[in-house]
């Protein structure tokens, strides 16, 4: 069943998308906009009748971390758009749009060639994936995964839009709060992380003699050789656990 949207100014659909995100339950693990964006996103999974919701914020330089998923499986198709390289939030991300894909067996499978049969193997049918974004500043993207193939209707489509732009908001007054001297846990985990995969990226740099894109390729490859997380991968370089100047198991 379509949801029903209450009320046609912009307010009153900030209302309702609050309202559905008050009724999730608190998360026990995340702090502040963390747990606030975890709600969102199961808030989002359930009124949008998904298998589930995830919200990647994208960080300086290109970089991307999952903030949030209403569920384990789905921060994993998350995760997997970042170790890949390749996915609907990487293409909603670059062009600013909306990237709609109501059935994944119709062409999604040549876009993203190796994404796409992970997911489609997980048991989703459909995504639909909405830029995080003010004016030209970009923050990330929401992705809405479907166990079934088939479009949003329009209903959905505005529903899922104002989820987004309220994402945005709490996103913003996060990062102010942040700047403020108040820490609240906001953009904890993996994104508080980034400084590290900075680093890693440095040091593979280095192992390689190569260029910066070269080493994220590198660590990319081998986090999904090894089904890990890239972020483990980039804490194990740092660490001098692994490198890359040494032969790969």
């Amino acid at each position: 069943m379509s949801p029903r949207i209450v009320g046609d100014s912009v307010g009153d659909r900030y209302a309702h998308v609050e309202a559905l995100i008050r009724r999730e339950p608190a998360s026990d693990d995340r702090h502040g906009v963390a747990a606030g964006m975890r709600r969102l996103c199961g808030a989002a999974g359930r009124a949008l009748s998904a298998s589930g919701a995830g919200l990647t914020v994208m960080a300086d330089g290109g970089l991307r971390g999952v903030t949030a998923a209403s569920d384990a499986a789905t921060e994993r198709l998350e995760e997997l758009q970042l170790t890949l390289g390749e996915g609907p939030c990487i293409d909603a991300y670059g062009s600013m749009r909306p990237v709609l894909i109501p059935d994944l067996a119709d062409g999604a499978m040549t876009r993203w060639p190796v994404y796409a049969p992970a997911v489609y193997a997980a048991g989703v049918r459909a995504v639909f994936a909405f830029p995080l974004q003010v004016g030209a500043a970009r923050l990330g993207v929401m992705d809405v995964f479907r166990g079934e193939a088939g479009t949003l209707s329009p209903d959905e489509l505005t529903l899922a839009l104002t989820f987004a732009e309220v994402a945005v908001a709490t996103l913003l007054d996060g990062h102010d709060n942040t700047r403020g001297g108040v820490s609240d846990g906001w953009l904890d985990d993996p994104l508080g992380s980034r400084a590290e995969l900075f680093q890693a990226q440095g040091m593979v740099m280095v192992q390689l003699r190569s260029t910066l894109a070269e080493a994220m390729v590198r660590m990319r490859a081998h986090a999904f050789v090894h089904d890990r997380r890239l972020y483990d991968v980039a804490a194990d370089v740092v660490a001098c656990r692994l490198s890359f100047d040494t032969p790969q198991p």
